[in-house]
């Protein structure tokens, strides 16, 4: 018997207000592998991880995890589930040491020895951390929080890991450094991650397979050679045509 997708998302409709932010999106992630979701500003990906980690209620639409629906959970009930949500602009606990949000992070963890082991593979990932885990996260810069943003979700130890623009207002750099820690992490932990991007270059040299989201809606899907394939995504993402090379 086949095992089901690690999420599935079927006929998702997520309102603000009067103002419709998913519009019956549909969206498969299988256990393993990264998934990316592109779009501009306001194309809804932020709205979609956040009614997967149940910050947003949606209006209809169901989203199965490892087989069971999660769409009517309260978001701490999705995190104890095995889902870390990595949110757009890092949200640190700037007065608290980078160590204590790393700890805040580990809250679904009982045993100290296994607090110890997460943080560890964390600070393996990312040495500034160690370096400035006595530092107040609010002093560090925009790089350090995203890595820290990304080692706080680790320390839950998740089965799926939601990442929202990790790639904001980083240099190109740190962008190439963050998102080499997201290829590893799939290659070296066999991370299961659905990341929300604008920049559509870096999230497709790590991504298997994406989706492109417009005004709510699905507007394109398929692997990573499908999407760089295609017109739409090189004409508006990745300012290239097709006779240019990749």
């Amino acid at each position: 018997m086949t095992s089901p997708p690690l999420l599935e998302i079927r006929g998702l409709d997520t309102f603000y207000g009067p103002i419709q932010g998913l519009d019956s999106v549909d969206l498969v992630v299988e256990k393993g592998t990264i998934a990316v979701v592109l779009g501009a500003n306001g194309a809804g990906k932020s709205t979609l991880l956040k009614t997967i980690s149940g910050v947003l209620d949606p209006m209809k639409g169901t989203i199965l995890f490892e087989g069971r629906a999660i769409e009517r959970l309260e978001p701490d009930q999705v995190a104890r589930l095995g889902i870390s949500h990595v949110p757009e602009g890092r949200e640190m606990f700037s007065m608290l040491t980078v160590r204590e949000n790393l700890l805040l992070g580990a809250y679904v963890q009982k045993e100290t020895a296994e607090i110890d082991r997460l943080m560890e593979m964390v600070f393996t990932y990312f040495p500034r951390l160690r370096e400035r885990k006595g530092q107040p996260a609010g002093r560090m810069s925009g790089g350090e929080q995203q890595m820290l943003a990304i080692g706080r979700a680790l320390m839950a130890k998740p089965r799926l890991i939601l990442m929202d623009e990790p790639s904001l207002g980083l240099s190109p750099k740190l962008v190439r450094e963050i998102f080499g820690i997201v290829r590893r992490l799939k290659e070296e932990q066999d991370a299961t991650i659905l990341l929300v991007e604008q920049n559509a270059k870096a999230a497709l040299d790590v991504a298997d397979c994406g989706s492109v989201l417009e005004l709510g809606r699905v507007a394109l899907r398929g692997t990573v050679a499908q999407l760089l394939a295609s017109d739409a995504i090189r004409n508006s993402y990745l300012g290239t045509s097709r006779s240019l090379a990749l």
